[in-house]
């Protein structure tokens, strides 16, 4: 369990809480700018014909992965990933593939849909993530010693794997992500 900062009172650190709350409205906005929240823009993507979602989602991975590296590399931050496995990938990529098919929205879309006041969004992706927590909830017990632990591979990151220095994969791949971007741009896809 993390400490709390000691602020001279018993109360606990709240920062966290608004620095997240003012993150995720900034977030909304930006998808909702970019035009993700959208059902026809989503629903475009999953049909290959309209390539917006591709767009934001590959802009925010190289902006994410070059700003938490930088901040890593001054020593602002300090990472630590979550083990993983085949199990839970698979598993995640089922119910969240599911989900975003059917409805039309992941779940930070549905955020910024239901933001815009898209009812569908609400009465569908917001039940629909209540109903999916539930029963994933319901379910852990059995799946987390089983189907989960499949092919288990910890908390290894690629650099570590390849023995290298963060940067010799963080610039190759920031470098073909913003190769696709300035050919799906080109391309007007």
């Amino acid at each position: 369990m993390e400490k709390q900062k000691n602020t001279g009172t018993d109360k606990p650190d709240r920062s966290p809480l608004v620095w997240g709350l003012i993150f995720g409205i900034i977030f909304g906005f930006l998808l909702q700018k970019g035009g993700v929240t959208k059902y026809d823009v989503i629903v475009g993507q999953l049909l290959l014909t309209d390539f917006t979602v591709l767009k934001v989602m590959l802009s925010a991975v190289v902006t994410g992965m070059l700003g938490i590296h930088i901040m890593k590399t001054l020593g602002w931050v300090t990472l630590h990933p979550k083990p993983g496995s085949a199990g839970m990938s698979i598993i995640g990529g089922l119910i969240f593939g599911v989900g975003f098919a059917v409805l039309g929205y992941c779940p930070g879309t549905i955020a910024g849909a239901v933001g815009n006041g898209y009812l569908d969004a609400l009465i569908g992706g917001v039940v629909g993530i209540l109903l999916g927590a539930g029963l994933f909830a319901a379910l852990y017990a059995g799946l987390k010693n089983n189907i989960l632990k499949k092919g288990d591979f910890g908390t290894i990151t690629l650099p570590e794997l390849f023995k290298v220095n963060d940067w010799i994969v963080v610039i190759p791949a920031a470098g073909l992500i913003i190769f696709i971007l300035i050919w799906l741009e080109k391309s007007n896809l």
